[in-house]
């Protein structure tokens, strides 16, 4: 999760109801909504996870690959997994901190070579543009880990990279004029490098793991990269630019946060806070000002490069969304236009061009979480718009499931089959306990009593302008969707909704006013694809709140505020991920991640319970990153015995490749995102 950049209410100005407002009314009246653990399992969802000015026409190559077989061990059946080890005490260190039993490897920071293009990192500062488009990005956050040939030991980490400090990723910082633009090219490419998503092959040698530098498989999608655009919005005038003038194709992917994965085997990357990285300095279309761009100043000023002697191929010009020119194919006023969504990569085949599934929506997206496969039955993706006051939606395909697509000879052609096609729907929260999915198609009721199609005139208009669309029927405002995570077992989806301290009215699936805290809802889906049920299941606090305020009894080993980060391992266990925002848990401790099994917390009928004071102890704290970090990012081989999470802008580390040794007193590092791995000593599994 990127920190706020924006006011939020600048772009939401619908009236619709809020989620505190529904939860109010709702634990005014609460009442567990969860069925028994074999009615669940029946839920429909469940998680496991430069070029011409022309577009390219390049013929991709798309060899086939031998599929990786399915990773071993098997998944369990039932949930009978538990926590074995003790939750551990806050900590505020520059280091990480581990059970006891544990350790944690530096793996991957930022600057980390791919191959020989690039020079080693420097310390001071001073590598290339050249050096950052084959090395690791910047602030390192959501990530996956694809084994290859079913190996727990080699495989092929997929890393997103959400954003920069511009201190630390220069030698002074950046270098700007008396007006506060840019003036050198290079360390603007450089910055444009530093986003996107990293591909890097990792290896176990020993205890320790290692990059494969060199291995084919490593590449890098930056903020500069070709994709293309499939979905509602392909080849339509939405898309047309100068540069691609069919509307086929877009330049880059920027502020990637959450992730997803997809049960054929490719990576999901997610768009959250790109307006920022646009100008639009004249009339803005509706869409541009309810996603947020900006009228003066984009958020790096690369556009202020605009007409530089060195620029090519309009590499800086398209950040200036102004319009200048006749048409669209004359300039760049629809270039933001190819930003906002889901991006599908297949690390398997370094020959694939990435592609932005764009009939999952346009709008800040935080995580892409797919749904239990049934066979016969359509695929379901979820995901967050990460701003306050904004929405949760869900994407059924209209294909159903084939099995045999879990191991296709072409992975993106299988993307196009079940991601380009289905419809797009918004939630909407009762105070009963129950919810509503209302499609977003040209059919569906506005809360005026009119249709979307006399608002939009087309799908592809609705999918352009996602969250405005969402408004007019009437969706539930949220307090920040972040991750969604889905239970393998009972088919319950969880949301975390990190915080909203510009909340001031309460609803039931948003209860607390002036919400610093945050907390995680949890839903199942009804027999009809529009329907659902849902609940608390645990509300962020420190140990000492009210009981307005903890409201699930927490206590000092499992405080926590800000829940961000969100995943399921196959065997149940959830892990929650923070992003602190209340300064009653930050005086304690610093960003953590912590552990729980939702489907063993069940009363003697086998319905599912929500975190109380009776039960809090099975929500155990396991990791705390180190000062100034954000924890994010989880990924784990399939023996559950190395695991791997993401330390973004950390303020002075890593010291050492050993991540929980303190930086000494006094030593000053230039700080650096990291994957971080961690093992047990005696090479069991994680977490039990």
């Amino acid at each position: 999760m990127s920190k706020a950049t924006h006011d939020p209410r600048c772009y939401n100005k619908s009236n619709n109801e809020t989620f505190n407002q529904v939860l109010e009314r709702h634990l005014s009246r609460r009442h567990f909504v969860k069925g028994g653990l074999g009615m669940s399992a029946m839920a429909a969802f469940a998680g496991a996870g430069l070029s011409g000015c022309n577009s390219s026409n390049e013929t991709v190559v798309k060899p086939a690959p031998t599929p990786p077989p399915a990773p071993t061990p098997a998944p369990p059946t039932q949930a009978s997994v538990k926590l074995g080890f003790d939750s551990i005490a806050g900590s505020m260190t520059d280091a990480v901190a581990v059970p006891q039993g544990y350790s944690a490897q530096v793996l991957a920071p930022w600057g980390t070579p791919l191959n020989d293009k690039a020079r080693e990192w420097k310390s001071d500062g001073t590598n290339t543009a050249e050096d950052q488009a084959n090395a690791m990005g910047m602030h390192h956050d959501g990530m996956h880990f694809f084994p290859l040939n079913d190996s727990s030991e080699d495989g092929l980490l997929v890393v997103n990279h959400e954003y920069l400090d511009l201190d630390a990723l220069h030698a002074n910082g950046p270098t700007l004029d008396a007006d506060g633009k840019r003036t050198v090219v290079d360390e603007v490419r450089k910055e444009i490098n530093g986003h996107g998503v990293s591909v890097v092959r990792i290896r176990k040698n020993g205890s320790q793991w290692e990059v494969v530098k060199n291995d084919r498989h490593n590449r890098r999608f930056t903020g500069a990269t070709i994709m293309d655009i499939a979905g509602p919005l392909a080849y339509t005038s939405y898309l047309e630019t100068r540069f691609s003038p069919d509307g086929s194709q877009a330049r880059g992917t920027l502020n990637n946060c959450g992730n997803g994965y997809t049960p054929w085997g490719t990576y999901l990357t997610c768009e959250e806070n790109w307006p920022g990285y646009f100008v639009n300095r004249g009339d803005h279309t509706e869409d541009q000002d309810r996603l947020g761009l900006s009228h003066s100043n984009s958020r790096y000023r690369w556009d202020t490069l605009e007409g530089h002697t060195e620029e090519l191929v309009d590499e800086f010009t398209r950040f200036n969304v102004t319009p200048s020119g006749n048409s669209a194919q004359q300039d760049y006023r629809n270039e933001a236009n190819g930003h906002g969504y889901i991006v599908e990569i297949d690390p398997y085949n370094p020959a694939t061009r990435a592609v932005k599934r764009t009939a999952l929506g346009r709008f800040r997206h935080e995580g892409c979480t797919f749904g239990k496969l049934e066979a016969g039955k359509p695929v379901t993706f979820y995901s967050g718009h990460d701003s306050r006051f904004e929405y949760m939606y869900k994407f059924v395909s209209d294909a159903n499931w084939d099995p045999a697509d879990a191991n296709p000879a072409n992975r993106i052609a299988t993307g196009d089959k079940y991601m380009n096609e289905g419809t797009l729907y918004v939630a909407k929260f009762n105070a009963d306990g129950t919810g509503n999915w209302i499609p977003l198609t040209l059919d569906s009721v506005t809360t005026d009593g009119r249709r979307l199609g006399e608002k939009f005139v087309s799908q592809a208009a609705i999918i352009l302008n996602t969250p405005g669309a969402a408004d007019a029927v009437g969706a539930t405002e949220m307090d920040r969707p972040e991750w969604c995570a889905v239970d393998p077992f009972t088919g319950s989806a969880y949301l975390t909704l990190t915080n909203n301290t510009r909340r001031d009215e309460a609803n039931a699936a948003n209860p607390r006013i002036d919400n610093s805290f945050g907390h995680i809802i949890r839903w199942d889906e009804g027999e009809d694809a529009t329907d659902f049920s849902w609940d608390i299941f645990v509300f962020g606090s420190p140990e000492d709140g009210d009981a307005d305020t903890n409201r699930s009894g927490l206590a000092e080993l499992n405080q926590f505020a800000s829940p961000d980060g969100l995943a399921f391992d196959k065997r149940g266990i959830m892990w929650v991920q923070t992003d602190n925002g209340a300064d009653e848990v930050e005086e304690y401790t610093n960003d953590q991640m912590l552990a729980v099994v939702p489907s063993t917390l069940v009363d003697g009928d086998g319905n599912q319970q929500v975190i109380s004071a009776d039960n809090q102890t099975q929500l155990r704290r396991f990791f705390v990153g180190p000062n100034g970090c954000e924890v994010t990012g989880f990924a784990i081989t399939p023996d559950y015995k190395n695991m791997f999470a993401n330390i973004q802008h950390p303020g002075n580390w890593p010291y050492s490749a050993n991540a929980a040794e303190v930086t000494p007193a006094g030593t000053s590092v230039r700080p650096r995102a990291a994957t971080v791995v961690i093992t047990k000593n005696d090479g069991g599994e994680i977490g039990v």
